[in-house]
């Protein structure tokens, strides 16, 4: 395929899907597109693709980089946020990795994180949350967490329908929903704006498989379906309901659920069985600091995931060190969990790490498992003997501070030494 103003490396060759054997097909020198982002993208970017390819060749490979282009760096190269372009390299290329995208508040586009993971069809939302060795953190026991979260990427907030307070649609929905429904008295007087909340039987059982498969492949000891099904009954209660089918009909020989677990087994589950739970939303924020341990992968819907997964990030030394990726059939966008920072843009000091980690995500869905484990024992290492960015470093006692470009540098230091 040719793009119009995208450039293509000579070397390198495709990532390809075998939809028959249902796996990807990576080769050892994979074209990879790229998004450096807003903000501090223009930073941490170029360090995350320094210490990734870093680690990819400390074990026999090497990346082909592809620059593609959204946001700022879209709007100079073709006066739009989105180009089609970016879109069809992901489309083409399968794996892709990118920096933070501004996205206006109350007013002005819609956010272009969601957009491509609505486009590209990136139905999970995947955000590991552990701890690294002399990260400061504000619990007593960070090393505690390490959690995985699935959050649907495509409904609840996500599907965007929503109408604003003083326009002829939110009137009629108003009335539609008082006349119609009957919901005459529900709805205060004046300006008001309405959301639909979708949450399908679809979308839900395709993340609840997700974040099993990833539970079983991984050792995981068990799944929660996190929600507000109390509340909620048709929307969340039934996300839950939907969730345990998928358990209990596809996983059966694999699963237990947490009632089967103490009726039949007395709280200790058999050698080989994944425990699937559930908890109410609300609970599960404060349950994620007293009973921390007790979770490993938390199944859930877009805005639950968000909060949850931004809390459990504070907890292990904030949003600078967490990755993320979103994956779909056959495909990986990762990038990570923090905002683009613009005050901060091109001034060489954010920290890479979540970038980098996201990064890591990246390699272990390629199945280079050993390159991304170079690259967590990499930046622990580096982040422990007290090489940080000015983030971490006014933190701690004794650290010693680093440029963006620097840290990146020093990781890859411990790469090559750890190979």
């Amino acid at each position: 395929m040719s793009y119009d103003k995208i450039s293509v490396p000579e070397n390198g060759e495709q990532i390809t899907y075998d939809e028959e054997a249902d796996e990807l097909n990576v080769p050892d020198d994979p074209i990879i597109p790229i998004i450096h982002g807003d903000g501090i993208g223009k930073d941490v970017g170029p360090a995350a693709q320094k210490v990734l390819e870093a680690a990819a060749n400390a074990t026999g490979r090497n990346i082909e980089w592809m620059r593609v282009y959204a946001g700022e760096s879209a709007r100079e190269k073709y006066d739009e946020n989105l180009p089609d372009d970016t879109v069809e390299a992901i489309k083409e290329f399968n794996v892709a990795i990118k920096g933070p995208l501004t996205t206006p508040v109350g007013a002005g586009f819609r956010s272009l994180n969601v957009a491509l993971r609505k486009t590209l069809d990136l139905y999970a939302n995947v955000r590991p949350t552990y701890h690294l060795d002399g990260v400061p953190s504000p619990v007593k026991n960070p090393s505690a967490m390490d959690m995985v979260t699935f959050r649907e990427n495509t409904e609840d907030v996500y599907a965007g329908i929503e109408w604003e307070a003083g326009t002829d649609e939110v009137q009629q929905v108003k009335e539609f929903v008082e006349e119609e429904m009957g919901y005459d008295s529900t709805i205060h007087d004046g300006p008001v704006g309405i959301g639909v909340k979708p949450i399908t039987e679809f979308g839900s059982k395709r993340l609840v498989r997700e974040a099993i498969d990833y539970a079983i492949e991984n050792d995981r000891d068990s799944v929660t379906l996190v929600h507000k099904g109390n509340i909620m009954k048709f929307t969340e209660g039934a996300f839950r309901d939907w969730g345990y089918e998928v358990a209990e009909e596809e996983y059966s020989e694999d699963v237990i659920t947490e009632d089967t677990l103490w009726d039949e087994y007395d709280g200790e589950a058999p050698e080989g069985k994944l425990v699937v739970k559930d908890r109410i939303a609300d609970n599960m924020l404060q349950q994620q600091l007293t009973r921390t341990s007790d979770y490993d992968v938390i199944a859930t819907m877009n805005l639950n995931g968000d909060y949850m997964s931004d809390a459990a990030g504070a907890q292990i030394g904030g949003l600078g060190i967490a990755p993320g990726a979103n994956f779909g059939e056959s495909r990986c966008l990762a990038e990570p969990v923090h905002g683009s920072a613009p005050k901060h843009a091109g001034k060489d000091k954010a920290n890479p790490t979540a970038m980098i980690l996201s990064g890591r995500l990246m390699l272990e869905y390629m199945g280079w498992k050993d390159a991304g484990k170079l690259v967590r024992d990499a930046v622990e290492e580096t982040i422990s003997s007290g090489q940080v960015t000015y983030d971490l470093e006014r933190q701690i006692e004794g650290g010693t501070k680093l440029s963006t470009s620097e840290y990146a540098e020093a990781v890859v230091e411990r790469i090559e030494e750890l190979a």
